[in-house]
């Protein structure tokens, strides 16, 4: 029996070997997708459950094929394949968005490990240094969350915060994330995402008027006035930004301080002073931040 045997409404049918060399997909593999529901047969024989396709379905085959090559579950791929072609390229672009981000953390937990498993110590990795900060009013959102929350949570928190700070006298200096206790992938800190503004009156009363519309949502910005500090500090580029690598940075900070015979006394932060977006992996993009002073 040759390919051109079997016919439906008039076109002829590929049998499944000629249909597997054109799909690049093994009978076994074609086999697995028709039960899935993912790719069925055009023609199955009822005695002898022989497979036929259509020429059009090679198409949908090599979707599918390719679709497995980037690791998409058999799931998402049914979803995929019964879409429009706009939307099932946004659905693609959403599940590679996905993964392209699960990789960068899995790079940075390997990283991580390579420097631990291999000796290397946090104070190898940077350099310190320290700095003085003057007082300054800051608008606030604190909330409790785990690390793997922190890459969305903090963009757009400060995104709130500058339009809120344009709205009373502008922008006083550089957004800063403060950490009350560890954020890990186990501990919810709380952190709190903070932005220096100009205008101390026009802030308090942006922040009691917000605080009355969103406390019930856990949203509530606060004005709070940050003394003047003195900070020890690590730099660190775009590609270190990510737990659990940064925590390098932080375990050198907090090293050097104890070796200087200083003590920390308030809350450590990220302090972002670079344009994210616009930054490399290798570009210095934030400080990782102690305040600091001598022990009484």
């Amino acid at each position: 029996m040759n390919q051109a045997d079997q016919t439906t409404d008039g076109a002829a049918l590929l049998t499944i070997g000629a249909f597997s060399a054109r799909s690049r997909l093994s009978p076994k593999a074609l086999r697995l997708y028709d039960r899935l529901g993912l790719l069925a047969p055009a023609r199955v024989d009822e005695s002898s459950g022989y497979r036929w396709y259509r020429t059009d379905q090679v198409a949908q085959a090599r979707l599918v094929a390719l679709l497995r090559r980037i690791d998409m579950p058999l799931a998402e791929i049914a979803e995929i394949v019964g879409l429009p072609g706009p939307q099932a390229a946004a659905a693609v672009a959403t599940y590679w968005a996905a993964v392209e981000e699960r990789i960068t953390v899995q790079r940075a937990i390997a990283s991580h490990l390579r420097d631990r498993l291999s000796g290397r110590k946090p104070e190898d990795m940077y350099e310190i240094k320290t700095c003085e900060v003057a007082e300054q009013a800051v608008l606030a959102v604190r909330k409790h969350l785990l690390a793997d929350e922190l890459p969305q949570w903090i963009p757009a928190t400060f995104d709130r915060l500058v339009k809120a700070a344009e709205d009373c006298g502008g922008i006083a200096g550089i957004p800063f994330v403060a950490y009350y206790a560890d954020v890990t992938e186990e501990s919810d800190g709380p952190a709190e995402a903070c932005v220096p503004v100009s205008d101390v009156a026009a802030a308090e009363a942006y922040a009691a008027v917000s605080g009355a519309s969103s406390q019930s949502s856990g949203r509530s910005l606060a004005l709070r006035i940050e003394p003047a500090q003195r900070f020890a500090y690590a730099r660190v580029n775009k590609e270190d930004v990510v737990f659990p690598r940064i925590a390098a940075a932080f375990e050198a900070v907090e090293d050097w301080v104890q070796q200087q015979g200083l003590t920390v006394t308030g809350p450590c932060r990220e302090i972002y002073f670079a344009d994210w977006d616009a930054a490399g992996p290798a570009d210095p993009v934030c400080d990782v931040a102690f305040p600091i002073a001598p022990i009484a």
